[in-house]
């Protein structure tokens, strides 16, 4: 259990969400995800939202996903809004502004987004939403679903930020990985749709390039609290549903991680 008050001002912190993974998917694959695993598994838990938009104004708020379990009381949440009379726990930090990234802007971070699926494109206004919490963000088409290399892309963009980042300057970044939202059947040679077996691959992809990024924070000067999460799963199929933004237990089940670095 991290004590956040303890981690905010003193680390880096990096949140990654890695878009549309499935649970199944994610548990399936943790002995190929040396990076994302490597030194635990991945939790069941519930997102706060069905698909991208809802879930990433959750997250923003302070909810991220919730443990997979009847019993709440055992949950310590990373982040809380002060001032809303609800009991909280002493390890969570406690914001006084509409976000958790406007009120680590006020603790002195840097604030980057790096944008992946379309609600971080910034090319109208909805997609403009998300980016505007951070002091900086960032998108490319590189960075976007239809390329195969994505992830290597944001990944790269990381990494000159970093380069040119003040090594005592405390860093938020906040990444959200396109590979694994549809398409990415092209991960597989030969398949003609998305499926499990599909985004399985695109997460072996993901997290190999990963790897590179979390060895550039690494070397920075502060300690790294890293959280990587699905924002919502995806449905192939079952019970005759198919895609997300619906009430299934293939959406509603991600997996989730925090971890040093």
């Amino acid at each position: 259990m991290f004590n956040m008050n303890e981690i905010v001002g003193s680390h880096d912190i990096l949140m990654i969400t890695l878009d549309t993974l499935r649970y199944d998917a994610a548990a399936m694959e943790e002995e190929h995800c040396p990076n994302l695993c490597d030194d635990g598994h991945w939790e069941l838990r519930h997102t706060p939202g069905s698909f991208t938009y809802a879930a990433h104004h959750a997250f923003f708020g302070g909810f991220l996903p919730t443990p997979a379990t009847t019993n709440k009381s055992e949950h310590v949440r990373l982040f809380h809004s002060k001032n809303t009379g609800l009991k909280t726990h002493p390890y969570t930090w406690q914001f006084d502004t509409t976000d958790i990234v406007s009120g680590l802007q006020t603790e002195g971070y840097r604030t980057i987004c790096i944008g992946g699926v379309i609600f971080f494109t910034k090319k109208v206004p909805l997609a403009k939403v998300l980016p505007s919490y951070f002091q900086e963000s960032y998108w490319r088409m590189t960075f976007g679903v239809t390329n195969p290399r994505s992830t290597e892309h944001q990944v790269n963009h990381a990494l000159k930020l970093l380069e040119r980042s003040d090594q005592e300057a405390r860093l938020f970044m906040f990444i959200n990985v396109s590979a694994i939202h549809g398409p990415n059947h092209y991960f597989v040679q030969g398949a003609k749709q998305d499926s499990v077996e599909t985004q399985r691959a695109a997460l072996r992809y993901v997290d190999g390039e990963l790897g590179r990024l979390f060895q550039a924070f690494r070397e920075r000067k502060r300690p790294v609290f890293c959280m990587a999460f699905s924002d919502h799963g995806t449905a192939y199929g079952e019970d005759g549903y198919n895609g997300h933004r619906l009430a299934h237990e293939v959406v509603w089940n991600v997996p989730y991680r925090e971890f040093m670095l």
